[in-house]
């Protein structure tokens, strides 16, 4: 269901007791066999080695490198393939002076790069990034995935990764990576129930002009295997969400408490508007319904420290979420795994963050990554889609935090399914949502 995310500190603590050389020769070892493995006609091999254990495994890649048969050492210009082992897990902070300089050169020399455990400049805790970073094709790491590896901005520099085995035993980790093996704690229906009871989903939201959102909410919701979902929204916009959503009862904005009655998760804000009267709707959602809620988009604008009568998730892009920490968004691209858990403490309630990588936070708990999105879900209306399949499983009785990060992990795999690379539009990810659970 989940697998190990390290920080410095929790990787230090798994080598405790163990021997040094021995696991660097394992570690220089996985590094030289990448290199040969994935660049087979490469001939020159250069390395950057820093002072640490970092710079002892590249060295020691080198020396079997060399009695490979390839020519090796540190002069980056002509090599066919550079090993970056500058700094390792303990590196914090800003590479300055000649490391900087010595991190442009790299990136520079036009050559494919293979990391050592991490990209030198990636902050091994957090995946932040302070200044100069190698931009690694790949990236050979230790015993198992660094937080930095799995969270932006530093993953979007580590290539492809490998995860070398060099005889250490798994320790004890906070966070970790979201596996395929969680679609498996979702509900399937069963003999005997009925639409109600395999999950209720009322969608609140599509003021004029915005039906879509809803309706692509709500589509989610039936295709992540919903029994029932309603709608209210807009008066005015009826007649389109009429026209679209075939299965799903619809009412006025003036019906929501009936429909409420039957739900047993509600989504509220796709597409729902900013006006007074949707401002206080939502406000007076979010303290009455004693029933778990996804909260997206316009209803975020209206969230507030308080004491919930049952499970918030919150769903925010960057943006939406800097509006709310009274950040500015680059802070929070920047600063993705302190920006999550900021938010959980102010609003005490499950925030699942938006992105390449989505980040699961909840109070007293670690956080969870699914990296199973790919580039087609930056596209509008995906983060509906996610709403939807988030409201589905909360219906169906899942913990909170863990709907959360099944619904990330779902709607990353079914945007995976779509069968074309470009044009991918959020109806194509609704549509292969059945193909994506299990």
């Amino acid at each position: 269901m989940f697998a190990p995310l390290y920080t410095a500190d929790e990787m230090r603590a798994a080598e405790q007791g163990h021997d040094v050389d021995a696991m660097m020769e394992r570690a220089g070892r996985a590094v030289a066999d990448a290199v040969l493995r994935r660049f087979p006609e490469a001939r020159r091999i250069a390395a950057v080695c820093g002072k640490g254990a970092n710079g002892g495994d590249g060295r020691i890649a080198l020396r079997l490198l060399a009695d490979a048969g390839r020519e090796t050492g540190e002069e980056l210009e002509g090599a066919e393939v550079i090993i970056d082992a500058l700094f390792g897990t303990g590196f914090h902070g800003a590479p300055r002076g000649d490391a900087a300089r010595l991190i442009e050169r790299i990136n520079a020399a036009q050559a494919p790069v293979v990391a050592v455990d991490l990209p030198s400049g990636v902050d091994a805790s957090t995946g932040e990034i302070a200044g100069a970073v190698v931009a690694a094709e790949v990236t050979v790491t230790m015993h198992a995935p660094k937080v930095g590896l799995a969270v932006a901005p530093g993953r979007l520099h580590a290539g492809e990764v490998e995860v070398a085995d060099i005889g250490i035993e798994a320790g004890e980790t906070r966070n970790h990576l979201v596996t395929e093996a969680i679609l498996r704690l979702v509900p399937r229906k069963r003999a005997g129930d009925t639409k109600y009871s395999a999950g209720s989903v009322l969608v609140v939201g599509g003021s004029p002009g915005m039906s879509g959102a809803l309706c692509l909410a709500a589509e989610a919701a039936f295709r992540a295997d919903a029994g029932y979902v309603a709608v209210a929204t807009h008066a005015e916009s009826l007649p389109v969400v009429e026209a679209r959503l075939l299965e799903a009862v619809k009412a006025p904005l003036s019906g929501l408490d009936r429909l409420a009655e039957r739900a047993s998760a509600v989504a509220v804000g796709p597409g729902l508007g900013r006006a007074e009267e949707e401002r206080a709707l939502v406000r007076r959602l979010l303290h009455d319904l004693d029933v778990p809620m996804v909260v997206d988009a316009d209803a975020l604008f209206e969230l507030e420290p308080g004491d919930w009568p049952a499970p918030r998730v919150l769903t925010p892009h960057a943006g939406e979420l800097a509006r709310l920490l009274g950040k500015e968004s680059d802070w929070v691209d920047a600063h993705r795994l302190e920006a999550v858990g900021a938010a959980v403490e102010r609003f005490g309630c499950v925030v699942l963050l938006k992105g390449v990588d989505t980040l699961v936070a909840a109070p007293g708990e670690g956080v969870l990554v699914s990296d199973s999105g790919r580039p087609a879900l930056a596209t509008a209306g995906t983060g509906d889609v996610l709403t939807g399949v988030t409201a589905a499983f909360l219906a169906k009785g899942m913990d909170a935090r863990l709907a959360a990060a099944a619904a990330a992990f779902a709607h990353g795999r079914a945007a995976q399914l779509v069968p074309h690379e470009r044009g991918v539009i959020a109806s194509d990810v609704v549509a292969a949502l059945p193909h994506a659970l299990p």
